[in-house]
This record gives structure tokens, sequence and C-alpha cells, in this order.
């Protein structure tokens, strides 16, 4: 998210001083949406009507088993590519400024990192046993966790190196990780290894990652190495926040704003070739956070950042996203509320009569909807109210 001086989990009441960038609120909120439920509304449709198309757009709203790719699998680097957007709409250079300037940054940097981490703990129903904590039994690798550091290298490569050194930085990242998951070799096993329990992933996970992993995997899917390379969606998203932010002339005859819309298309083509021309080689894995992986959410991320940005910031269509804006502009709290607060009991309370009142076989579609609403509504209230709580 955009680092804002003034918001330690407070709620800000004052109107920005410039416009925000409505496209990556609404995107920011489309991808929030199928967090907070509405992954379930395809399997519930495919009750309802018994089309079998939905079974196809359900088989979507679940992460791969291993290797492959579905749109599930998109929604958290896509929340890292647009947390580096939201960067890279304003990057400031902070190493020729005097050190009390750039004081607050840092402070704010660091806060926002260890909050974020602390977050993704509670997120994972914190140490699971309750109160004396056992050290040992806490899972801290977390979703949240790989944004904090996916966001605050990012932030300090952008405040402390120029434009060339940082697309180099993130080249080099994407070759240096693929080259060790390919070539290492790892103690007792093989290079070149990408299975759960041989990869270098794994072994890194298993000698220096603290507490407990996911499920009690031999590789944790928000481990320590495969945070590497989510550092390069963020900088993507830096690099995309920059060109969006600059004028740009005529391109193949078309003018500034479309010319944005059309190089974002193919750029995001582009790396989806890419990404799923290193497959047969290093295969597409979320769960490795392979440079092939990043790739393809890079293409995706780019594609759907360019049709948003044409449909909400060119086009000017703010009625059509405005369901979006309203999630996006509170994602952070959003998302930690969808793990701490039985949003399904609050929706039963509200309307479990009207959903008993209904044939059966629409009930899981109300009861979706339902669910989806009873967020919503308490997004729409706070944003009515400007209330933003930032991290």
């Amino acid at each position: 998210m955009e680092p804002k001086l003034d918001s330690h989990l407070k709620p800000v009441t004052k109107p920005a001083t410039k416009p925000r960038l409505k496209s990556l609120d609404a995107l920011r909120g489309f991808d929030m949406f199928w967090i907070l439920g509405g992954e379930a509304l395809f399997a519930a449709l495919l009750v309802w009507t018994g089309w079998q198309g939905w079974r196809i757009a359900d088989a979507q709203m679940h992460h791969s088993q291993w290797h492959g790719f579905t749109f599930y699998d998109l929604i958290f680097p896509l929340f890292i590519f647009l947390s580096g957007v939201a960067l890279g709409l304003s990057p400031k250079r902070l190493d020729s400024l005097p050190w009390p300037e750039r004081l607050p940054l840092y402070r704010h940097a660091i806060k926002r990192l260890f909050l974020l981490l602390l977050f993704g703990v509670l997120y994972n129903h914190g140490w699971g046993t309750g109160m004396p904590m056992a050290a040992d039994e806490i899972r801290y690798a977390s979703v949240l966790g790989r944004i904090a550091f996916a966001w605050f290298f990012a932030a300090l490569l952008v405040w402390h190196t120029d434009l060339k050194t940082q697309v180099i930085i993130a080249i080099g990242i994407l070759i240096g990780y693929a080259a060790m998951q390919l070539w290492l070799p790892v103690p007792g096993g093989v290079a070149g290894e990408f299975s759960i329990s041989g990869s270098i992933n794994a072994y890194v996970d298993s000698q220096f990652l603290p507490g407990i992993t996911y499920q009690g995997r031999a590789t944790d899917p928000e481990g320590i190495l495969s945070t590497l390379p989510a550092i390069v969606n963020a900088l993507a998203g830096v690099f995309t926040g920059r060109f969006i932010v600059k004028s740009h002339p005529k391109w193949v005859g078309v003018k500034g704003e479309w010319a944005k819309v059309g190089i974002l298309l193919i750029a995001g083509l582009v790396s989806l070739g890419l990404g799923w021309l290193m497959n047969p080689y290093i295969p597409v894995n979320k769960d490795l956070w392979t440079s092939s992986f990043v790739l393809v959410t890079l293409g995706w991320s780019l594609i759907l950042l360019a049709i948003f940005y044409a449909l909400v910031d060119v086009i000017k269509l703010h009625r059509l996203a405005f369901g979006f804006v309203v999630i996006g502009c509170n994602a952070i709290i959003i998302y930690l509320a969808s793990s701490l607060v039985k949003w399904e009991y609050l929706a039963t309370s509200l309307f479990g009569g009207v959903m008993r009142a209904l044939p059966t076989d629409m009930q899981p579609l109300a009861s979706a909807c339902a669910l989806l609403l009873v967020q919503w509504l308490l997004l729409y209230w706070m944003c009515k109210r400007g209330i933003f709580i930032k991290v």
C-alpha cells in the first residue's frame, strides 16, 4: 500500500491532497473480492443451475496442487504487484536528503514491516495453543509477511537507487533464483529438484525457518527462499507505476492514455509468453514461487491493470468500478478480518430467514451473496465516512 506517515493503524479522515489512481483501488478490490467469499459463487451457481460451465470456473477458484496455474494463484502476487504500483506512482529518492527528513520514512517502513509480520501471525490464528505461547508452535511465515518483505525491500531500492539499478537487480534476482533452483545442489539431495520435499526451498525452510510450516509441509508456500523472487513482483509494480504517471506522446498513431493501455497489454502478453516458455525447464509453481511463476503472474497483473486502467481512468466508468473501489480502499484490514471475524455468523443472523425461505438449490448462492454483502456494507460505511485504515 502507499506509505502514509500519519497512518499508524488510525483512521485517516483527511481528504487526499492528490487524486488517487482509481483503477488501482478498483483492481485491488477486485483482487480481494475473491478472498472475501467471491470464490464460492461459481460452485453455488453450479448447484442452482446445473450448468457445467460453472464447474470450469469453480476449478479456477482453487490453488494448483503443485505445478500449474489457476486464477486463484494470481491473487497473492497481484496484490504484491499493486503495492509496488502505488510505490511507483510517486517514487522518492531519499539518499540525498538530510537525515532528519529521511528518518520518518524509515521509521514508517520498519513499523509497517513489523506490523504486517504480526498481523500475518494473527491471520494464521496466532500460535494455536493460546497463552502462554510456545514459540516453536507459531507459524511465522504468512501472506502478509511476504507482502511486507516484498514492499520493504522494493521501497529501499526506490529510495536509494536509480531506475536502471532497480531493473538490473530485478533481472538479477530472477536469473539468480532460477540458477539456484536448477543447479545449486541440496545437501543430501540433487540439484534441479522441484518436488515438495526435495527442492532447495524445502532445505532452506527446514534449516532456517523458525516455528512450524503450513500444514506441516516440507516447503512452506511463504517460506524464506521463495520470498526473494516476490520482490520482483513488487519492483515490476514500481516500474509500471512510474510508467503510468508519465505523459506519453502518440504511439503507433494512438494518443497518450490509450497508448499506455496498449503497451501494458503487450508487456503483459510478452511476460506471459516468457513464463510459459520457461515452464518445461522451471515449472510454473506458486509454492516455490519460481521465476516462471513470477513472469506468468506479472503478465496477468499487467493485463488486468491495463483493462482496469482503460475502463476506470480512461473511459471513466467509475460507477462500474465503485463496488470494487470500496473494497480496495481498506484491503489490508478486511483481509485480516476475513480470518478473525465470523462473517458467516453475521450473514446468517441478518439474512438467515431470507435464505431459508428460498428453494434448497438457491441457498448456497444466497449464502455466498450474504457473506459478501455484510463485509461490503461495513467497508462502504467506512468509505463514506472517509475512514481508510492503512498500515
